[in-house]
């Protein structure tokens, strides 16, 4: 008898993580099951320590295949052990040959993959859906589908940032050019001259030994505190701090939204469609999104949509969703047509995302070279004013 981790939610829509014994996950399953519970995921005990997250692009690829051969009528089991010999990162291979083992043991598909570890929670919970409504393919086609969607925007999002993003590393390379190399040149220069200097000059030769003398101790000091602040960020308060302040941000923080909005109901209309209940729906899709606040504030309307309550009317009390996107989800409810409501949200604020972050991209770009114009005529000015001014006087003189 194994030790698994089973996460049901009984009669009253109450969500429990308990810990049991039985021979097989499968058997857990159906125990519960036939008790009226509603089972979420069952796992073997300790094996979710230190799982690394998977990479989307090999995974889709493997979903992908799997899809075609399943439709083509092979055996899952078959398909697993096929599927895991072609792949090229030992770890992943290592990952389908363990399914595939639980799998011919009587352990069910979600289960297995469950039990693994760095797989996304809408991954697993598609595949329940899948199992429980006897249409595995066409859920899982409609995973690949939203998954691609969603891979397709990130790229795109991705793609825009590269520009500023190289215009942001040339302006510190080149201030850091100018104050390591050139800077020291021209105090040495000065100091052989041993003429009076401009204040500016001074300051600009002060900061520049300054740097040299304890840049050994800056770059360290600077790497360990970028180092804290990521372990920190990957706490519970941490992250939620961050994420608060993330959501403040003049203009980005609004494109942050809506990005995370636009995951949400994309996800949440995936499993809807897949023929899961509205809450084990909810509550994976909001683990599925990358902000904590917009998580938690989609937990917070699991508990209204419990005792009854709409679901636009709960997620508009937690006031974090954007109007638009309540009184859109509201219509979807209204009209019995949820699951394709909460697509359209998201192909809206997926293009609302794009249009505001190529019009804010726009106007920092122009705004980086400005401020690269301006740091490198003060250190130009800086240096070269005592030479204009020795050329001035001498003209005088002569």
């Amino acid at each position: 008898m194994a030790e698994f981790i089973i996460k049901l939610a009984d009669e009253r829509g109450r969500v429990l993580e308990q810990v049991h014994s039985a021979a097989t996950a499968d058997e857990l399953r159906q125990r519960f099951t036939q008790s009226g519970y509603y089972v979420y995921s069952v796992r073997p005990r300790g094996l979710r320590g230190a799982a690394r997250k998977i990479k989307l692009e090999p995974f889709l690829i493997f979903n992908q295949q799997f899809l075609t051969l399943i439709k083509a009528g092979l055996p899952i089991l078959n398909s697993l052990q096929m599927l895991a010999q072609s792949q090229k990162n030992e770890r992943f291979a290592a990952q389908i040959r363990n399914v595939a083992d639980r799998v011919k043991t009587g352990e069910s598909l979600s289960s297995a993959f469950d039990a693994q570890g760095g797989f996304p929670p809408i991954y697993t919970t598609t595949l329940l859906a899948g199992e429980r409504s006897g249409n595995l393919d066409e859920v899982l086609n409609r995973y690949l589908a939203f998954q691609r969607i969603s891979l397709t925007f990130r790229k795109k999002l991705q793609a825009s940032l590269i520009y500023p993003s190289l215009l942001i590393v040339l302006v510190i390379g080149l201030f850091i050019f100018l104050i390591s190399f050139v800077v020291p040149r021209f105090a040495l220069l000065y100091n052989q001259m041993g003429s009076r200097l401009p204040s500016i000059t001074l300051a600009m030769l002060d900061f520049g030994k300054a740097a040299q003398h304890y840049i050994l101790f800056v770059l360290p000091a600077v790497s360990l505190i970028i180092f804290l602040i990521m372990r920190w960020s990957r706490t519970e308060s941490g992250s939620d701090l961050i994420d608060g302040i993330r959501i403040r941000l003049p203009i980005f923080g609004m494109i942050w939204l809506k990005y995370q909005v636009a995951l949400f109901s994309r996800t949440l209309s995936t499993l809807l469609m897949g023929g899961l209940p509205l809450v084990p729906s909810l509550e994976t899709a909001a683990r599925s999104i990358s902000s904590r606040r917009i998580g938690k504030a989609v937990f917070e309307s699991v508990d209204s949509v419990r005792e009854g309550k709409g679901l636009a009317n709960s997620l508009k009390d937690t006031r974090v969703f954007p109007p638009l996107s309540t009184e859109m989800i509201e219509v979807g409810e209204s009209t019995g047509a949820l699951p394709q409501m909460l697509n359209s949200v998201a192909e809206f604020f997926e293009e609302d995302v794009q249009t505001a972050l190529t019009a804010a991209l726009s106007l920092i770009e122009p705004a980086i070279l400005i401020v690269m114009g301006i740091v490198v005529t003060i250190i130009l000015i800086a240096l070269y004013l005592p030479i204009f001014s020795m050329g001035s006087s001498g003209a005088l003189g002569g």
